[in-house]
């Protein structure tokens, strides 16, 4: 029952994030410094990128094996591939629409408790994690090391993942499955709010 409070509080709480609008979106801080460091905490400036990494994670523990190891580790190699993009400055339309789907998404995957096959779980995973791979990558900072930068954000994506795999491990507890599909509700809605606010923009 503690678990129980502790994963809902937990949810909570980073829903309630949102009332930020300043953290609705990754942005790089100038005074994070370059290279490794601001890499690292790019990730962790924007509700919209926290919410699906962590997403990833908890659909992979909630699939359970092999997709609670192939989910987290083919959203960082993918995104990778979009964080070159994003560097060379390659176009690539509907980046910041194509984030908040995914929170849309891979929330409402885990709320529905969807068992697709694994390539198409691979799949889906895959395509966000152009999005958002590219978003690290077109805001790298001019002064910058690009590989280090990199290595930073692929970092901190791998950290997030395993958070979700942690919270979605509250699924071998009592009546664990319903908090875990009611966390991807929480996420889901999140994601619609996050597509507000680019509506407004």
């Amino acid at each position: 029952m503690r678990r129980s409070r502790r994963f809902a509080c937990a949810l909570s709480g980073l829903l309630a994030l949102l009332l930020w609008p300043e953290v609705a979106f990754a942005h790089v801080v100038p005074e994070m410094g370059s290279g490794f460091v601001t890499g690292f905490l790019h990730p962790l400036t924007g509700i919209d990128h926290v919410l699906a990494m962590v997403a990833v994670g908890m659909w992979g523990a909630q699939l359970g094996a092999p997709a609670i190891w192939v989910l987290p580790v083919a959203f960082p190699l993918v995104m990778s591939i979009g964080g070159v993009v994003g560097i060379l400055g390659l176009p690539l339309p509907g980046v910041e629409p194509g984030i908040a789907l995914s929170v849309i998404v891979l929330g409402g995957c885990i709320a529905l408790d969807l068992r697709p096959p694994l390539w198409i779980a691979g799949l889906v995973v895959s395509v966000f994690a152009v999005f958002h791979g590219y978003a690290h990558g077109s805001e790298l900072p001019r002064q910058a090391a690009a590989v280090a930068y990199s290595a930073g954000f692929v970092l901190a994506t791998g950290l997030l993942h395993l958070t979700g795999i942690g919270i979605g491990m509250v699924v071998h507890v009592r009546g664990g499955m319903r908090l875990l599909r009611a966390g991807g509700a929480l996420i889901s809605v999140a994601g619609f709010a996050i597509a507000w606010q680019l509506i407004e923009r």
